[in-house]
């Protein structure tokens, strides 16, 4: 599977800030940054999907705890999320 985690980021972080470091490890396919819906601020996580699973190995052995913009990089397979229910505020 060569869809990976990448955790613990500053709000300020965009796609083109992140792309490069997997860049270096190949080819990537997809980038997702998760933001917030009301701030548009970044909610510290995101998604990358690289073109073969040897390159999201390799990009999550190399990037994996690497210390990047003040912080220890948090990168991992990520797991396949089957179905979420939304939750509904009361009013």
């Amino acid at each position: 599977m060569n869809n990976i985690l990448v955790g613990n980021l500053a709000i300020n972080v965009t796609e083109q800030d992140i792309r490069p470091l997997f860049e270096k490890h190949g080819t990537v396919r997809r980038f997702k940054m998760m933001t917030d819906r009301w701030t548009g601020l970044s909610r510290g996580f995101g998604f990358v999907q690289m073109k073969a699973d040897t390159d999201a190995a390799q990009a999550i052995a190399a990037l994996n705890g690497a210390a990047w913009n003040g912080k220890a990089l948090k990168v991992n397979h990520a797991r396949l999320q089957l179905h979420r229910m939304s939750r509904k505020r009361s009013s």
